[in-house]
């Protein structure tokens, strides 16, 4: 079993030319027990982006507290606090705040998804 309160889990910045104001948090995974499997806090800390990539693996997002914007399917659509996705592996996506209260969610990935 593992138990732990996600404000005591260490975040780091992404730090890339393609996202801005955005901290990630690996909560559960196989270090925690998980095996396959990678559960991971994303922050945007007022406006800020995700890049905007694809890759080989399939995810699940839950929006856990703000408003924003999911790009996906060339298309904007709006996510808030309970909105939940899912992404095909190999389709471009980008989750996007353009307010200053920010944007938190979960993302859920194969554990090859999370190197």
């Amino acid at each position: 079993m593992f138990l732990d309160d996600a404000s005591s889990i260490p975040s780091v910045a992404i730090t890339s030319t393609l996202a801005e104001n955005i901290r990630k948090q690996v909560l559960v995974g196989p270090a925690q027990g998980w095996k396959g499997w990678v559960m991971r806090l994303f922050t945007i800390n007022g406006v800020g982006y995700t890049p905007k990539h694809r890759h080989p693996w399939p995810h699940i997002n839950y929006v856990l507290k703000g408003k924003g914007i999911l790009f996906h399917g060339g298309r904007e659509h709006p996510v808030q606090e309970g909105s939940v996705a899912f992404i095909p592996e190999d389709e471009e996506h980008q989750f996007r705040c353009d307010n200053d209260e920010g944007l938190s969610f979960l993302c859920i990935v194969p554990e090859n998804g999370d190197k």
